[in-house]
């Protein structure tokens, strides 16, 4: 009769997810959002982590949470060990004979700055597969499984960065809207992650927009674009976003002094040794098509 004796089993791979995660950041909160569970689901597998090792591996108090330090060292090699499992999936992805795009952008990006050009990149690759997915946030590309992202950002802040543009600022407003030249009278439409646009733009040109905070808000940057073509008021316009539409004649700029927020639009790329052969020849169409898709 043979013997199949139970082997001891380690941690369920998610739960040491969860705790390097939570570990590297810091957050119970943060590490969910990274992971995209709840903190409580988080705050559950690290229990079960330690419960398994026999011993706490935070401290938890109302301020936070806090890395012990006998974790601290191990919780390294955890961080270590996943981002070369990291990198061997995405090397297995990268064995597919036909690319499968995956893009993370920003909303605003993906909505207006992406679509015509991806356009045209599908006439030159029609073999070509791609998926967008908007965040809020770029991403960990040591981490998740995109072949690049597009996010209005500090330039310099990391390796493999190619800036598309400068993020520059300037007010406007549909073709047919009657704003004169008091900017103080004409309705106000804000983003609400950039609701300091307005202010910003005021104060480093020295024009009087009256309360810069006043008018509607929007969860959408798109969405004040809209409505800034229908005629609803005054929006303070990111030019590499809003390019193709004042070219096109739905927006028209309101004045001719522009300011720069200090960011750009950033192409970020993953390590060289995470990319797929083909990814410098896309990188190439999309630049080549920035400026729009008849030129």
């Amino acid at each position: 009769m043979s013997v199949e004796p139970r082997r001891p089993k380690g941690p369920p791979l998610n739960a040491l997810r969860a705790f390097e995660a939570a570990a590297r950041l810091g957050s119970f909160v943060l590490a969910a959002d990274e992971l995209g569970v709840t903190p409580g689901a988080v705050s559950q597998h690290i229990k079960s982590v330690e419960a398994w090792a026999g011993t706490a591996l935070f401290t938890r108090n109302a301020q936070g949470i806090a890395l012990l330090p006998a974790a601290r060292a191990l919780s390294e090699e955890y961080t270590r060990a996943f981002d070369q499992l990291a990198t061997a999936t995405q090397r297995l992805r990268n064995l597919a004979p036909n690319l499968r795009l995956h893009i993370a952008a920003l909303p605003a990006v993906a909505q207006l700055w992406l679509p015509q050009r991806l356009g045209k990149l599908r006439e030159k690759r029609p073999d070509l597969s791609v998926s967008v997915t908007a965040l809020e946030t770029p991403p960990s590309l040591s981490r998740d499984l995109f072949d690049m992202s597009l996010f209005l950002d500090v330039p310099g802040r990391a390796p493999d960065q190619i800036v598309l543009a400068e993020d520059l600022i300037f007010p406007v407003c549909a073709p047919d809207l009657e704003t004169g030249h008091e900017f103080a009278t004409v309705p106000l439409l804000h983003d609400q992650t950039w609701q300091n646009d307005w202010s910003m733009w005021s104060q480093a040109t020295g024009t009087d927009v009256g309360n810069p905070a006043r008018g509607a808000r929007y969860s959408l940057y798109a969405l004040a674009v809209e409505e800034a073509k229908s005629g609803a008021g005054a929006l303070m316009g990111h030019g590499c976003l809003i390019e193709q539409m004042v070219q096109a004649g739905d927006l028209r700029p309101m004045s001719p002094q522009t300011v720069s927020t200090g960011k750009a639009l950033i192409l970020q790329l993953p390590h060289p040794s995470r990319r797929h052969p083909e990814i410098a020849d896309i990188v190439d169409m999309l630049r080549n098509t920035q400026h729009g898709p008849d030129e």
